[in-house]
């Protein structure tokens, strides 16, 4: 066993976060504020997760990896259950920081950026050898536009659905939201290269056996 079949062989399907994320997406589901809302908010963790552990004996990802996507996971399915604008959570974080909004939207797109951002990390450092500077560019170049398309899809869902995707956009009221939303994901995806880059390194050097 050799290449990627030997790295993915070297760690377990990660059963137990995701399954408390799938225990979680059960209580995500029952009775959401918004049923159309809950089906766009959630459909990345109903899709991407299984997808990991489908393709894991080709590509087995580190411990730090699995569990922002597990965290992140978390963050679609609250904000599904209740809407973003209308999540609890958030406005608990509206009284404390002072805010004029609930901030649980700003949250979302952080996380936006703070969990891919790994996720592409990993991908790049290990399939295509990247190091420094360039991994760190190509990584927030990524984020950004994951963080564009994902705009361009609140925009098609506003033109698609009218006021039906009101729940679904979270504006608030805010003319320059999805400026905002872009400019929450970048800010995640700097500060999760700027704390986790060596952590993930000493991660993917005992995963794979190389140097990071």
């Amino acid at each position: 066993m050799t290449g990627a079949k030997a790295e993915a062989g070297t760690i377990r399907r990660p059963w137990l976060p995701f399954g408390a994320v799938a225990v979680f997406a059960v209580w995500s589901a029952i009775g959401p504020a918004d049923v159309p809302t809950w089906w766009m908010e959630s459909l990345p963790a109903l899709i991407g997760l299984p997808l990991v552990l489908w393709l894991w004996p080709r590509f087995a990802w580190t411990p730090l990896a699995v569990a922002l996507m597990a965290l992140h996971a978390v963050v679609l399915l609250l904000g599904a259950h209740y809407t973003y604008a209308e999540t609890p959570l958030g406005f608990w974080m509206q009284d404390v920081l002072g805010t004029a909004r609930n901030p649980y939207d700003r949250l979302g797109h952080l996380m936006q950026g703070f969990a891919p951002a790994i996720l592409a990390r990993e991908v790049l450092s290990r399939r295509l050898g990247l190091r420094g500077g360039w991994l760190a560019f190509l990584v927030l170049c990524f984020c950004q536009a994951l963080s564009s398309c994902y705009e361009l899809l609140e925009w098609g869902s506003a033109e698609l659905f009218g006021d039906g995707a009101v729940a679904f956009l979270g504006t608030q009221g805010d003319p320059w939201d999805a400026q905002w939303d872009m400019f929450t994901c970048l800010i995640g995806a700097g500060l999760a290269l700027s704390t986790l880059g060596r952590w993930h390194n000493r991660q993917l050097a005992r995963l794979t056996g190389r140097a990071f």
